[in-house]
């Protein structure tokens, strides 16, 4: 059943379709056996250039004559399906042959009809309650066979599954033809071709230990979170089953836990058909874990088992390494989240009972992505189903394909969050940058400019002020998940208000640009002007005279910084008030989703890369290497995931699978590494060389392999002198800017003026002397509360 054949043909859009959306109906509705839809037909003779076309309501695979077409996974993907589907194409040549064939075409709930969203409201027949094929196979111009109400269908082994829930499969039950089908009511029109690289399988990792349970299950270890299944061998009697649960942690006693999937189920079980030795792995579904517990009941025997990763994200397009462990592993870590989190759509965990395109997650996790692989086609794909999801007063959605948005009465008002919709325009940004891509800028700025204007018209002007309530018109998450500190005395949190204003300011500023790049002058100059205005108002409604921030905190000062909204006249005390923030929290994070990705640039761009540094790596809670201390494999939802003392945070929300955090390793790319694209230039056709210098990391060594070539920098210190060697891709130019304080600095053994200075293609060496930090004042600053 596992021979594949890797046929996708190319990517052309296949026009002019004849085929009907066919429903077998076998199907009984959602939660019951899965079906399939199956038709034999002749062919006088192979021409060799046999195309098959193919796309579902639900999840299909496709046999034809016992062999499967391709081995790609969640077929057709996961968009807003009732205004984008996906469709596939695969040369299927090498599976046909004179004579008769027999194609079949498997179906299952997937993301069309199967639980979505917690277990309080959740969301079934989200899209549709029909699961239904449509496909073509073609030769030329000649449809050789189309999908019709002429095709038969029958259930199949898979006797339930769901994304959720898992898969429950009997080995003993025949996929035989017991029923017909029909052709349902469908616009062709919706179809599109897969715009993103398919999920496919990643190399499986064998368990690393084994060992039974009190009550006799065998739970083993497979060393990594991930998202994915479990793929196993296993000989035994017809009717005996295994029974597969899984699990990210441990609890604080070493034992199987799961309590944190809240009601996602996500189980396998297996009856065996008693033929020998048997394989098994799930068909249409995913979840999310390092462990997996087996009960095996009857007279069964596993004789192979391993975990199997599967992703969107299929190659690895950077690496960075440096003289402190716990940070190679923190970025190890993100990568893995990422796999396990691009699955067709960016969601924020792959394990319990929520799996949803997260807008705000995304939006601060899409330059890392572009860094780590290529996310290009992924994040175009989901930028264009938030368009789709996009309400008609510019609200964006929280998630993305939204499904509250077919059945609004159990999640009303499920959009309109600042610093979540401003993905709409910030995730283009991102993929502009890297890899020079305007179109999807002039594809998306309107649906920008919608969401801009409705963030302004929450409360008619300049400062923002959301209401407090989930479901109220521009309700915002805010600062999310932030650290409180000391329970005896919490650490101030940035104000709804505030953020939703900065966020204000970040988008409308960006669209200006946007608008600028795409040559619409009119929209750059509204844009700007608002901008102007939002700055303005920030100024005097968040800044005092003695230039604090209002909420007085680590975000606060973060984005203000980081975007220029602090006036001249109060750099130097907020500067002072900023650090002060560090101090407080004894040189802990004190940032959530928003603000953690600008903590450490802001901290380093007014001058304070020690004090970046010390945050960075200090290892205790809330902290990214505190984590990678207690075990972890991928980045956590929360900071405090695992407690100090080894107990488990509540199960309500806590993911040990969540990217957001790993958001800083653009900031190992782009600081300490020192390259990124240039705005200017985009796409790494001009890479800007500036690296950030943190002794305690030396040696650093990064690469990313650009749309333009493969880039790298790195760095070693020898007492107070820095060699920093850099590559610039043989399709790109560098530029080199060096802080001022980087003395007697040499380029390729010339003297350095201090200017940025173009580099052409190939290797470079760059010396210079590096006169580190006070430590004793960083020192303090973590010790010390007072304000200027």
């Amino acid at each position: 059943m596992h021979d594949t054949l890797d046929k996708r043909a190319p990517g052309q859009a296949h026009a002019g379709w004849v085929a009907q959306m066919v429903h077998p109906l076998a199907d009984q509705g959602v939660g019951t056996p899965a079906s399939f839809i199956s038709k034999q037909f002749d062919l006088a003779s192979i021409a060799g250039d046999e195309v098959l076309a193919i796309s579902a309501l639900g999840l299909y695979r496709c046999f034809i004559n016992g062999k499967r077409v391709g081995d790609d996974l969640m077929t057709p993907g996961w968009t807003s399906y009732d205004a984008r589907l996906s469709y596939q194409t695969y040369a299927v040549a090498d599976l046909l042959v004179p004579g008769q064939n027999r194609i079949e075409i498997w179906l299952a709930d997937g993301w069309l009809r199967s639980q979505l969203m917690w277990g309080g409201h959740p969301i079934f027949n989200t899209w549709g309650d029909k699961i239904a094929a449509i496909a073509e196979l073609r030769s030329g111009e000649n449809a050789l066979l189309v999908t019709d109400a002429s095709w038969q269908s029958g259930a199949l082994p898979i006797r339930k599954s769901g994304i959720y829930f898992g898969e429950v499969f009997d080995a003993r039950v025949p996929a035989a033809v017991s029923s017909g089908t029909e052709a349902l009511p469908f616009d062709p029109a919706i179809l599109v071709a897969h715009e993103t690289t398919p999920v496919r399988e990643l190399a499986p990792l064998a368990p690393i230990k084994s060992w039974a349970d009190a009550e006799g299950r065998t739970v083993y270890d497979f060393s990594q979170n991930m998202g994915g299944y479990v793929a196993f061998t296993v000989t035994g009697d017809a009717g005996a089953t295994v029974s597969i649960e899984h699990a990210e942690v441990l609890d604080q006693d070493g034992t199987f836990y799961n309590g944190n999937y809240r009601t996602a189920e996500a189980r396998i079980d297996y009856t065996l058909a008693g033929t020998g030795e048997e394989h098994y792995r799930p068909h249409f579904t995913f979840q999310g874990f390092r462990y997996a517990r087996v009960t095996i009941t009857g007279n069964a025997r596993i004789t192979a088992i391993e975990a199997v990763p599967i992703s969107s994200v299929t190659e690895v397009k950077a690496s960075f390494t440096s003289g402190n462990k716990l940070v190679d592993r923190l970025v190890l870590n993100t990568l893995w989240s990422q796999r396990a989190n691009f699955i067709e759509v960016p969601t924020d965990c792959p394990q319990r009972d929520e799996r949803l395109g997260w807008t705000g997650d995304a939006q601060v996790f899409a330059g890392t992505a572009c860094y780590l692989a290529d996310s290009h086609g992924f994040l175009t794909k989901w930028i264009r189903d938030v368009m789709v999801d996009q309400r008609e007063d510019g609200a964006v959605p929280h998630v993305v394909p939204d499904p509250t948005r077919m059945q609004p009465e159990h999640y009303p008002g499920f959009f309109g969050s600042t610093g979540w919709g401003d993905a709409i325009a910030i995730v283009p940004w991102q993929l502009y940058l890297h890899y020079g891509d305007a179109a999807i800028l002039r594809e998306a700025l309107p649906a920008m400019v919608k969401w801009v204007d409705f963030v302004w018209s929450i409360s008619d002007g300049p400062i923002v002020n959301p209401p407090r309530f989930w479901g109220a018109r521009g309700f915002s998450f805010g600062d999310w998940l932030q650290p409180k500190g000391p329970s005896a005395k919490p650490l101030p949190t940035i104000g709804d208000d505030a953020a939703a204003t900065i966020y204000l300011f970040i988008t409308s500023s960006l669209v200006g640009r946007i608008a600028t790049i795409t040559g619409d002058k009119a929209l750059a100059s509204r844009m700007e002007k608002m901008a102007a205005e939002v700055k303005a108002a920030f100024a005097r409604e968040f800044i005092t005279a003695s230039g604090r921030l209002c909420y007085d905190d680590q975000t606060s000062y973060a984005l203000a910084f980081l975007h220029d909204l602090i006036p001249a006249e109060h750099v130097e005390a907020a500067k002072r008030y900023f650090k002060s923030t560090i101090g407080r929290s004894e040189g802990r994070i004190g940032t959530g989703f928003i603000g953690t990705p600008a903590l450490l640039p802001a901290l380093v761009k007014i001058g304070e890369p020690g004090l970046a540094a010390s945050v960075f790596l200090q290892e205790e809670v809330p902290g990214w290497l505190y984590q990678v201390k207690k075990g972890a494999t991928t980045i956590w939802e929360r900071w405090d995931a695992i407690q100090a003392d080894g107990s488990i945070y509540n199960p309500q929300m806590n993911s040990y699978n969540h990217y957001a955090y790993g958001a800083v390793c653009q900031w190992l790319f782009e600081g300490v590494a020192g390259f990124r694209p240039d705005a200017n230039d985009p796409g790494f056709a001009t890479v800007v060389f500036e690296p950030t210098i943190i002794p305690e990391l030396s040696p650093v060594a990064a690469s990313h392999d650009s749309k333009n070539g493969t880039i790298r920098a790195g760095w070693s210190m020898d007492g107070d002198k820095v060699r920093y060697e850099i590559e610039v891709p043989q399709g790109a130019r560098g530029l080199l800017r060096l802080a001022p304080d980087y003395r007697d600095a040499m380029v390729d053994g010339q003297p350095h003026n201090g200017a940025d200075r173009e580099l052409a293609p190939g290797k470079h060496l760059v010396t210079f002397t590096y006169a580190a930090p006070q430590r004793e004042e960083i020192a303090a600053s973590r010790v010390n509360a007072r304000t200027p």
